[in-house]
């Protein structure tokens, strides 16, 4: 439940910042590079007419007023922040007097570049740096069609990084791309392998029926003439294990012929996906009968270092296999969930038997890591589990914290009559 870690404090600050920040880092390096620095004889670069006349201080002025405005537009119109960022360069380069946009003035552009082919389709990463190479292009064949000097190196220079920043992007695009598509496939993968587990469980379960069956008619047999009494009553279990059996079968086969059909379309697509993950998820199953050992789970649990409060509400009743073993595989993997990844020494599972459902919630006070989502596949089975059996699941943080998860699962009116002694 809490496995989902925080991101970084670094990707915490939006791309917009991170241009405006790479925008004043530049404009204070072109600024640094035209005074005389201590220990240095004279000034690295000569310093323009205008960089220090009020003509000059103007176009800063409106240069930097147009990168910012693009930097806070990044996010909403990627291609109009583009457009304000390279003007805002070929502005600044204006009070420079040189031949080429120098890469400093261009160093906005490029991470802009990066965030846009990042985060964006692929079509309008190519139009960014489509507009960005035509701006480099247009200024030069400006300056060489009016007889100016023009800087073949340094805007080859300055294409070449737009170039990178674009492809960095794109790869990072590329790989998230890749990553969701294998968090895809590997849920429905999960789906496929949880309604695999049920229905092995349904058999073990059905199979266990059909034995106590078998046992009770043949002692129903053997003392119909001379005890029709225990006969009546040993048929009467027969009929009602055969009842609760063929309805729990029932409503599992007619939710797994769904699965069937989508394992079918996706069998190629998903065969060799997180094996690891279902082999592990495998490896927790255990030969538990229901409810019944709830008190034995929270013992055994309690033993291990997390307390285990279990609360019972309503008259516990007899419930349907399928139904009960449901119940408490969403009660043992919520408490696997709270010992693994809240961070708390207790938690609290309440089962409440109403008249027409059973209702379980398993909350607990911890800190866990993240909220949610869950690198595994534990709330994906819990809730497929309950799908399967119409019923309703919820899981997410509590407003006070820690986290909670309940559970509603219908009951046949054929199984609310009969009731067991707490």
């Amino acid at each position: 439940m809490h496995a989902m870690p925080l991101p970084p404090r670094l990707k915490l600050v939006p791309p917009g910042a991170w241009v405006a920040l790479a925008w004043c880092a530049s404009t204070a390096f072109t600024f640094l590079a035209r005074i005389r620095l201590p220990g240095e004889m004279t000034a690295n670069v000569l310093v323009a007419a205008q960089f220090y006349r009020w003509d000059g201080l103007l176009i800063l002025t409106v240069a930097c007023a147009l990168a910012l405005l693009g930097s806070m537009w990044l996010h909403r119109r990627p291609l109009t922040a583009l457009t304000l960022l390279l003007a805002a360069a070929a502005f600044l380069t204006t009070n420079l007097a040189v031949g080429a946009i120098q890469l400093a003035q261009f160093l906005a552009v490029d991470l802009a570049l990066y965030f846009i082919a990042a985060g964006r389709p692929r079509r309008t990463g190519v139009t960014a740096l489509s507009m960005a190479l035509a701006v480099l292009l247009v200024w030069e064949s400006v300056r060489l069609l009016r007889g100016w000097g023009i800087g073949t190196l340094e805007e080859l220079t300055v294409a070449l990084t737009a170039v990178v920043a674009w492809l960095l992007g794109d790869a990072s695009h590329r790989t998230r791309e890749y990553g969701e598509k294998l968090r895809a496939q590997a849920a429905i993968q999960a789906v496929t392998d949880e309604r695999l587990r049920i229905a092995r469980e349904m058999h073990d379960m059905v199979a266990h029926s059909i034995g106590i069956i078998a046992l009770q008619a043949g002692a129903a047999a053997r003392v119909v003439h001379t005890q029709p009494d225990a006969a009546r009553e040993a048929m009467t279990a027969v009929e009602t294990t055969g009842r609760e059996t063929l309805s729990g079968l029932r409503r599992m086969l007619v939710a797994l012929r769904q699965a069937d059909q989508d394992r079918d379309q996706d069998r190629d697509q998903d065969r060799d996906q997180n094996q690891a993950a279902a082999s592990a998820e495998a490896d927790r199953l255990r030969p538990v009968e229901g409810l019944a050992d709830l008190d034995r789970l929270a013992a055994a649990t309690t033993a291990a270092g997390v307390q285990v409060d279990v609360h019972w509400k309503g008259p516990r009743r007899q419930l349907p296999p399928d139904i009960d073993l449901s119940v408490f595989r969403i009660v043992q993997e919520s408490i696997t969930n709270v010992v693994r990844h809240a961070e708390t020494a207790a938690c609290r599972v309440t089962v409440d038997y109403l008249e027409e459902c059973v209702a379980v919630e398993v909350t607990d006070d911890g800190r866990g890591r993240g909220g949610t989502t869950d690198t595994g596949f534990g709330l994906v089975g819990m809730r497929e589990r309950v799908a399967l059996l119409h019923g309703e699941f919820t899981a997410g943080p509590r407003p006070e914290g820690g986290f909670r998860v309940t559970a509603r699962l219908p009951v046949p009116a054929t199984a609310t009559s009969a009731t067991v002694a707490v």
